[in-house]
């Protein structure tokens, strides 16, 4: 049966013209893929592949977006089927602080809120921003995630919390990037919750707490809880700025709207200068079509507070996670790493714009 169709390819023109094709095909692609390969392997050590300088977006979802193929390479459409800007590499600060206080807040659980701000950390002190990371989840996941046993603390942001004469510097960790610190947590932190309902200003705890550090930071991140209690709200009202992690999947879209209900209601009575800077995409996936329709939903419903950044699914990232350090020095060169440091731009970008 073989021998038959073989000899029927070699006597149909047509048929030897489609083999020869496909051969000439299949050493291209393998050429691409080496020349790719040699390529990463070229990059001289300390350095790192940037791939937003040139960037194309996914073809299968870019033709969704606009039949025109010079217009997205014109306009350089991106994931969210806007035009991408450039967002440049920052130079360096002379002086730091005061910080920004953004806290990495979604009720869903397993949406990347602690890889998010392990990784957006992480980039922003590679372009040489001084970061301190507070762990507000009593989980410790944020802790874990930076090579932190949360279990042999004595001393965690809890502590601070609820005792008065204890100094910052007693809790804070180096963690292993230059100019990036944590505030690490652990299962004590859930203990603050109860105990923090009789207290006067309840709300303002962790404000307070985080004051004294201001002046030697320019971000502090802090890694809330899946949830919307009192923890929560603290992080909100220390915070000035609320970035939401968004997984691309439904469940995870219609919990929005219950969150920006209560960022609204912090912002009413708690803490005026709080707003949302951005909903960022993650776990997108652009070879299926409900990543793509969840993220073009969350786009057509918020606009401009979706960030033009997204955060593609790879395997990296639980890697980092039993690793206990951020993509950006364990995978300095995969496409994890690239999207937190354009995301650290997009971030930097937008509070020099106001």
């Amino acid at each position: 049966m073989d021998g038959q169709h073989v000899n029927a390819m070699a006597g149909d023109p047509a048929g030897a013209q489609s083999a020869e094709r496909s051969v000439t095909t299949a050493n291209t692609v393998g050429a691409a893929d080496t020349s790719a390969l040699s390529t990463e392997e070229a990059i001289p050590e300390g350095h790192f592949h940037d791939p937003d300088a040139e960037y194309e977006p996914d073809p299968e979802y870019a033709a969704t977006l606009a039949p025109d193929a010079a217009r997205q390479r014109r306009e350089r459409v991106g994931p969210t089927g806007r035009p991408l800007p450039y967002f440049p590499i920052p130079g360096p600060v002379s002086e730091h602080g005061p910080a920004k206080v953004i806290a990495m807040c979604n009720q869903k659980g397993g949406v990347g809120k602690t890889t998010s701000a392990i990784n957006l950390g992480a980039a922003l002190a590679e372009y040489g921003r001084r970061v301190l990371l507070v762990d507000f989840d009593p989980q410790g996941a944020l802790s874990v995630g930076l090579g932190v046993n949360p279990m042999e603390l004595d001393l965690t942001v809890y502590n601070l919390l609820m005792e008065r004469g204890l100094s910052p510097d007693e809790v804070l960790l180096k963690t292993a990037v230059a100019g990036m610190d944590l505030l690490p947590s652990n299962i004590d932190l859930s203990a603050a919750e109860v105990q923090l309902v009789s207290e006067v200003a309840r709300e303002s705890t962790l404000q307070r707490a985080l004051n004294t550090l201001r002046n030697d930071y320019d971000f502090i991140v802090i890694d809330c809880q899946p949830s919307l209690g009192l923890l929560t709200v603290n992080a909100l009202t220390a915070a000035h700025k609320v970035i939401v992690p968004l997984e691309c999947e439904f469940f995870a879209l219609r919990g929005v709207a219950l969150l920006t209900e209560t960022i609204e209601k912090v912002q009413e009575r708690l803490n005026p200068e709080l707003e949302l800077d951005g909903i960022l995409a993650t776990m997108y996936d652009s070879r299926t079509v409900h990543s793509r329709e969840v993220l073009a939903r969350v786009v057509e419903a918020f606009d401009d507070n979706v960030y033009h950044t997204v955060i593609g699914r790879t395997v990296r990232f639980p890697e980092t996670t039993v690793a206990g350090e951020p993509i950006t020095t364990y995978a300095s060169n995969s496409v994890g790493a690239a999207a937190y440091r354009q995301l650290a731009r997009e971030v930097l970008a937008r509070c020099h714009a106001e």
